[in-house]
């Protein structure tokens, strides 16, 4: 799933087509929320897409994407292939499952729709609320048995808990900590905005061509943050191998240069901490020891879950299958936490 950067975006985008086939069949669909608020106060019509798999008769799970991401890239072999399929922890035939694409992203209202920079300064705030209208006014979903997602996603989860306290069972945040995006996270963030808005070529959002920052940038924050460092030094492990890497990541990478200043800035007031004992639901967090974004060395984790009601951790630790911040977009690595988990033991 995306939440890695832009570096990925072709190589997720192949692999939910081809993975489209091992879960049940996506609904795709479209709704419009015709006065939405922003936190900003700005009230404007905010088109909403979203992937639903399975019957509305059953317990409702919602799946959240990552950073860059969509619905469609859940839907890949490594994430949605592990979980939506037959006999599988989230198998649609027992479930309905619900993946929207958060504002900014995807088929979801965004910058590059043509309000290029004067787009609503949107914030996590506003994709909760924005998912909350799509599914108690839209899909009629009043309760949700789980809602899980990764990096971003994960992110949200976090605030989904916060803000509406009642109206799930289950939270599953991925990649992700009940802190406030600092450090590391936060720095190579700054650094990727400030690095698109240099370029002359950006024309304070009014260019005409993407601008050459774009990729640069993108490929710079993927390999920094993410892979796990022992991968990158396999993949990597002479000049010349790196420089290949660099090249691949310039030439694949994608997007919007406005619609990733948004993305990434998203972030810049997200801050759990203060309402952690709101969370009434039952948490399983699952992180990996090798994520350069959530370093479980800070001991975040712990700090929380003393505060956290009802919930626990999971570190998954470093091995072949590890990829820093990607492992947890790896579903087979965790996927058989979540049948006790939701049966509640």
């Amino acid at each position: 799933m995306k939440g890695m950067g832009a570096l990925g975006a072709g190589l997720m985008a192949a692999m939910a087509l081809a993975g489209a086939a091992n879960a049940a069949e996506p609904q795709s669909g479209t709704w419009t929320a015709p006065d939405f608020r922003y936190h900003t106060g700005e009230r404007a019509p905010l088109r909403q897409h979203y992937l639903t798999l399975g019957s509305p008769a059953n317990p409702a799970v919602l799946v959240l994407h990552g950073t860059g991401g969509s619905a469609e890239g859940l839907l890949n072999e490594s994430f949605g292939g592990q979980l939506f399929g037959p006999g599988q922890p989230l198998d649609a035939a027992r479930y309905f499952i619900i993946i929207p694409d958060t504002i900014g992203h995807g088929q979801s209202s965004k910058p590059s729709d043509g309000q290029r920079m004067r787009f609503p300064a949107y914030d996590y705030g506003d994709m909760i609320q924005a998912q909350h209208r799509l599914l108690t006014e839209h899909l009629h979903v009043t309760h949700l048995k789980l809602v899980i997602g990764n990096s971003m996603g994960g992110m949200l989860t976090w605030q989904w808990g916060e803000t509406y306290p009642d109206f799930m069972e289950t939270l599953v945040p991925l990649a992700t900590q009940p802190i406030p995006v600092s450090g590391r996270n936060w720095i190579t963030r700054r650094m990727l905005m400030d690095i698109i808005k240099a370029d002359p070529a950006w024309k304070g959002g009014e260019y005409k061509t993407q601008p050459p920052s774009l990729a640069l940038a993108s490929t710079y924050f993927g390999l920094l943050t993410n892979g796990g460092l022992r991968n990158v030094y396999a993949a990597a492990p002479n000049q010349a191998a790196g420089d290949r890497l660099i090249d691949a990541g310039l030439a694949s990478a994608g997007g919007d240069a406005n619609d990733t200043l948004y993305q990434y800035n998203a972030a810049r007031n997200f801050d759990p901490t203060p309402g952690l004992e709101r969370i009434k639901a039952r948490v399983l967090a699952i992180n990996s020891a090798d994520d350069e974004r959530n370093p479980p060395e800070l001991g975040a984790m712990e700090a929380g879950f003393k505060r956290v009601k009802n919930g626990r951790f999971q570190i998954i630790p470093l091995s072949a299958d590890s990829r820093g911040h990607g492992t947890t977009a790896n579903a087979r690595l965790w996927r058989d936490l979540l049948p006790a988990f939701l049966a509640g033991e």
